[in-house]
């Protein structure tokens, strides 16, 4: 398998005429990136990225991301309860969440960030359940994507999704799993999102199950601020180095790089449902 340092950034293998990328999962209005907000999408798309997903952690962010999306056509979001958050919350706010979506129909790309974190604490999982089965049955019903978190969860999540029977798919957040992993998820009607992670030698069973996995069902996303890429540790992760999480999933295939940017576009725009309905400039 092809090597690829963060720090280099092979041009012959980038394609000619500039790049159109989607960067489906930065929180572009946590602290850590708001003071400059404008800065940083100004460094995004001189790398490229040509439009992003800003998903919430909590109900605190609902208004001020409806505020965002109104700035910035190509500025997506989604609203929804992180888990990490979950225990500041209650299905009250979920009832919100739903009063929220109907209003605003056609301004929020997506219900996330959503899911279940069975690395935190155990007294949390009970309301982690709750809050995300009863915000996957909202998005069920109003046939929105979801935007996934997980970590040791893979096997709820995927519970879940089947007992409700969910059809509207979205993207798997922070993938890093197996091949076997991948394709569960993508059976489920989801994409991958593929970050920093694979710019990592030491992740070689999510670089060997990204080499393989249909280019088709892959999305690229930074979780900026957070998961900086091999190089960068202790930064702050910014949108503008999603063309350095490009770079590195080019290494790991065997398409085109022009190929693989074209079609990661039209996946990313198929994942929130945006394709053919003029919901971005």
């Amino acid at each position: 398998m092809p090597s690829f340092s963060s720090a280099t950034i092979n041009p012959s293998r980038l394609p000619s005429g500039g790049l159109a990328l989607f960067d489906t999962h930065c929180h572009l209005d946590l602290p850590q990136l708001a003071p400059q907000q404008q800065e940083h999408w100004r460094d995004a798309k001189q790398a490229g990225v040509q439009a992003l997903l800003i998903p919430a952690v909590s109900a605190t962010a609902w208004p001020g991301l409806l505020q965002l999306r109104a700035t910035e056509p190509a500025w997506q979001i989604a609203l929804g309860i992180h888990p990490w958050w979950a225990a500041q919350h209650s299905l009250q706010q979920v009832t919100q969440l739903a009063d929220l979506l109907e209003q605003h129909r056609g301004q929020v790309a997506a219900v996330g960030e959503i899911g279940l974190d069975f690395a935190l604490d155990s007294d949390t999982f009970e309301l982690q359940q709750q809050l995300f089965s009863a915000q996957l049955t909202l998005a069920n019903r109003l046939d929105l994507p979801v935007i996934l978190h997980h970590r040791k969860s893979q096997v709820q999540l995927l519970a879940e999704l089947k007992r409700q029977r969910f059809t509207a798919g979205g993207i798997l957040h922070a993938f890093s799993g197996s091949y076997a992993q991948g394709m569960a998820f993508i059976e489920q009607g989801f994409k991958l999102g593929i970050g920093g992670t694979i710019t990592y030698d030491r992740a070689e069973k999510t670089r060997k199950a990204v080499s393989k996995l249909p280019l088709a069902a892959l999305v690229l996303e930074t979780d900026a601020p957070a998961m900086p890429l091999s190089g960068f540790q202790g930064q702050i992760n910014t949108p503008a180095q999603l063309l350095r999480v490009f770079a590195a999933l080019c290494s790991l295939r065997s398409e085109p790089a022009a190929v693989i940017a074209s079609q990661l576009w039209q996946n990313s725009l198929a994942a929130l449902k945006l394709q053919g309905c003029g919901r971005l400039a």
